[in-house]
């Protein structure tokens, strides 16, 4: 038995891996604090760093590192909620390429 990751499995944690540097790195957090996320940790309206002002620098390191394209209209409070919810909307935007 080897210790290969299946490759959708690679992609899906490669994107988090992605996602997590991001938020690190747009507002400011530790790598630690970052690691700890899970699906249910509150983003916007939870983490003071992630204001209004820094959605738009978040969004645009996401499409930058994640070589995805988000169109306004699919920026909403749901997609911020929370990291998990936010991971599922890069795995559909790198899913739909």
């Amino acid at each position: 038995m080897t210790d290969t990751v299946p490759a959708m499995h690679s992609d899906q944690f490669e994107a988090e891996l992605i996602l997590r540097g991001v938020l690190a790195d747009v507002l400011g957090l530790s790598p630690e604090r970052v690691a700890a996320f899970d699906a249910d940790t509150g983003l916007f309206g939870h983490l003071p760093e992630l204001d209004s002002m820094a959605v738009a620098g978040l969004l645009t390191e996401i499409e930058d590192r994640l070589d995805v394209l988000i169109e306004d209209d699919e920026v909403d409070g749901d997609m911020l909620e929370t990291f998990g919810a936010l991971l599922a909307f890069v795995l559909a935007k790198r899913a739909d390429g």
